[in-house]
């Protein structure tokens, strides 16, 4: 082994990073990666900021106007007021399922089929998750699910009209009623048959079980009559007749009234027919206007009022189970000598959940509640493809915004700009934040 001469210094060996590896050796398996950050976010965003300073053309300096444009035009201004409801109310309801799908699926035995289920529109792409609910929110309840099950429940508790268009001619016995509904012209008789003609229900609505009308037959002491749909079908009926294939009312609700109060009340059979006992003899026949409301229909779940927060529940729906998951994996890790101690002392389950387990998943709450904020700065499809043309300026948010002031027909790239600028500025706080905790949580 030679030694370095004397009075020379011996040659230093290169100098190594703290993982070992020559930092020439580092900076080149670094660099492409340095480029196309460079590349796909650096220089995007440095032209953003600066194209967000120009005009439509991007000919003339507009300084901050394009950003006043944003608090000060309507359409702008909703899709900002969106944001901050989709910030504060997606992720913290998201959360909250996640944490009592988390919780209620650890006591159960078939927790874990329950949190692949939950679990299982993750796998939807926000394309598909957008077409489902579009189908679920539609407002025939025929075709979507959501109005078929309010429908259903209103249905329950408020009856529905069952000939909500039906009238009676001029030359028909009946008239307009005081407070909506009709009534004969004239009283009726006992021993007399009672005839009450409608039109304007088209066939094809008639109530299920309607059979063909026909007159009844006359009882001493008893008011009887037929209501029934004066129409024949291809024509050549004649009025105020029952004719041969014309249905009767079934269900059509009849009250005798006298003196203004209501002595008597029936309802029309199948066939149209009915009955009233001898205090109607004498009295006005009146149906009801609860004969005629418009059927209840639903809710405009996509109409400007409600659209917004469909649009929501369409995203708690993805992203609870991504909650559930991680926060399961939290629940995982916390001691249970603690809940059971407090379980000792004598805290009952809500106490050991708001007192316990709530505190000590804090931490994983926090990342849960701090991505989906970032994630759903970034919703654009369900909004896109859920809410329709008509009301897609109520639904507006700033990622869809974003594209339609860039790269829609009347496309201002100036505005598209300062919207992506805002969009990063809002990014970086709840970031900044993130980060912070994440170092925080490395130094204990």
């Amino acid at each position: 082994m030679t030694s370095a001469p004397a009075g020379r210094p011996a040659k230093a060996a290169p100098r190594k990073s703290v993982t070992g590896t020559r930092k020439v050796v580092a900076a080149g398996f670094l660099l492409p990666a340095l480029l196309l950050l460079g590349a796909l976010v650096v220089y995007p965003i440095g032209y953003s900021v600066r194209r967000s300073f120009f005009d439509k053309s991007g000919d003339s300096f507009a300084g901050f106007g394009n950003y006043v444009e944003l608090f000060t035009d309507d359409t702008l201004l909703t899709a900002v007021e969106n944001n901050v409801i989709w910030v504060v109310l997606a992720p913290t309801v998201a959360t909250a399922l996640g944490l009592v799908f988390a919780v209620l699926t650890e006591r159960v035995r078939w927790g874990t089929a329950f949190k692949l289920i939950i679990f299982m529109p993750m796998a939807i792409s926000m394309l598909a998750a957008g077409i489902i609910f579009r189908l679920v929110y539609e407002q025939d309840p025929d075709r979507g699910v959501a109005n078929a099950v309010w429908v259903g429940v209103h249905d329950t508790f408020a009856e529905s009209s069952g000939f909500p268009r039906a009238r009676p001619l001029p030359v028909h016995p009946l008239a307009a009623a005081d407070g909506g509904g009709y009534v004969t012209k004239g009283p009726v008789r006992a021993g007399e048959t009672a005839r009450l003609p409608l039109i304007g229900v088209a066939p094809a609505r008639m109530p299920e079980g309607a059979r063909p009308a026909r007159d009844p037959a006359v009882e001493d002491g008893l008011v009887t009559g037929t209501a029934w749909l004066d129409f024949t079908k291809g024509g050549g009926g004649r009025q105020n007749a029952v004719d041969p294939g014309e249905l009767g009312l079934k269900g059509l609700r009849i009250e005798a009234v006298k003196d203004g109060r209501v002595v008597a009340s029936t309802t029309a059979a199948a066939d149209g027919t009915f009955r009233l006992p001898a205090a109607a003899d004498g009295a006005v026949l009146r149906l009801p206007v609860s004969n005629f409301r418009e059927q209840y229909d639903g809710v405009s779940w996509l109409g400007p009022s409600l659209v917004t927060p469909a649009v929501i529940g369409s995203y708690v729906w993805m992203w609870a189970g991504f909650a559930m998951v991680l926060i399961a994996a939290g629940l995982a890790s916390v001691p249970r000598e603690l809940l059971e101690a407090a379980r000792v002392d004598g805290a009952n389950e809500w106490q050991v959940f708001r007192r316990v387990t709530v505190p000590l998943l804090a931490p994983v709450l926090a990342v849960v509640l701090v991505t989906l904020m970032i994630n759903v700065l970034k919703v654009f499809d369900l909004v896109f493809i859920i809410a329709p043309g008509s009301a897609q300026d109520d639904a507006n948010v700033l990622a869809l915004q974003l594209y339609r002031s860039s790269f829609g027909t009347d496309a201002d790239l100036g505005i598209g700009s300062a919207i992506a600028v805002l969009l990063l500025l809002l990014v970086i706080p709840v970031m900044a934040v993130n980060i912070r905790r994440m170092r925080r949580e490395a130094r204990r």
